[in-house]
């Protein structure tokens, strides 16, 4: 059978600080009164997207990579990852503060927790007036007065924080203490990996009276406490083009503007594609194979196919590979 566009069946999180600008801003079927999360493309474990739509609907992504290796993922993706899907697509509406946190690079994560390292980014899609991200630390700080901080309860004090818009992306290497504030929504776009270190969370109890675990210890040493201005991402928005965002080890974002019809050529990629439709709608056609892609819809393109078709009226759209 030859491999088509692909779209997914959302997978909803939800957690203390999730909202409604799933149901209400991307129009997902969330049948809860709130949601946190809606993992789009994901691989991890107990957690694996199931297909949507099509002949192979119903399969599993875990299910397709067993069957067409190279020809889904890319011979050399393939070859880099084997049979684990190497990307996780998320949408994430946060009502309220998220806690303080941050992820271990690929060796430590490896060696505690046999993973991979949690590299990311974000795309805001939409921002509440004054909603504001925490990334990296205002000063470069010691491990000691960092613990000092934590000790007294005054970690907000030394931190960035960032005020946010519509359109902003932020680049989060592993190491960065980072956190996404109340009234944001957003892409993100991460290594296949739920390893998070949790290190502050305004002494918040659950529904039960319970406070969430932190992790401290295993914090310290992963914890990267330069202060670097290494994350806004700036980026062109050229109509009709792959205006490039970020270019990492572990992918590839571009930003796509698609007014009238786009062609594009994938034929030497290689790699997967992703395309994350962030605003607007637009109709994605490989061969004789054409599907829609509305505003909060993800949807993955096969290594094998060379060539798509993008049309839409005025469409933005997060474009990722390997």
């Amino acid at each position: 059978m030859n491999l088509y566009p692909i779209k997914f069946t959302p997978i909803f999180k939800e957690y203390l600080w999730g909202g409604t600008k799933l149901k209400e801003v991307l129009g997902k079927e969330v049948t809860t009164e709130t949601a946190s999360e809606s993992w789009e493309l994901s691989g991890v474990e107990g957690n694996v997207s199931v297909v949507s739509n099509g002949e192979l609907s119903g399969k599993t992504l875990q299910e397709l990579i067993d069957t067409y290796q190279g020809e889904l993922l890319g011979e050399s993706v393939f070859e880099r990852f084997g049979n684990k899907f190497p990307i996780l697509i998320k949408f994430i509406d946060a009502k309220l503060d998220l806690s303080v946190q941050l992820h271990p690079n690929d060796e430590l994560a490896k060696k505690r927790h046999n993973s991979f390292g949690k590299t990311e980014m974000w795309h805001v899609m939409q921002a509440d007036e004054g909603s504001k991200l925490i990334v990296g630390f205002k000063d470069t700080l010691t491990k000691e007065t960092y613990l000092e901080h934590l000790k007294k309860g005054t970690l907000l004090e030394i931190l960035n924080q960032e005020e946010v818009k519509a359109g902003d992306t932020y680049f989060i290497n592993t190491g960065k203490v980072h956190a996404i504030g109340a009234g944001i929504l957003l892409a993100e776009i991460q290594q296949t990996s739920d390893v998070t270190y949790r290190i502050y969370d305004y002494e918040r109890k659950d529904k039960d009276g319970n406070t969430r675990e932190l992790h401290t210890e295993q914090a310290i040493d992963a914890i990267d406490y330069k202060k670097k201005d290494d994350y806004l991402v700036e980026y062109s928005k050229e109509y009709n083009s792959s205006n490039n965002m970020v270019t990492c080890d572990y992918f590839i974002t571009n930003y796509l503007n698609v007014v009238g019809t786009f062609v594009k050529q994938l034929v030497n990629r290689d790699s997967f594609s992703i395309y994350i439709c962030v605003e607007g709608k637009a109709q994605i056609t490989a061969g004789e194979h054409t599907e829609n892609l509305n505003k909060g819809e993800t949807i993955l393109i096969p290594a094998a196919i060379n060539e798509v078709s993008i049309s839409a009226k005025d469409a933005k759209i997060l474009e990722v590979h390997i």
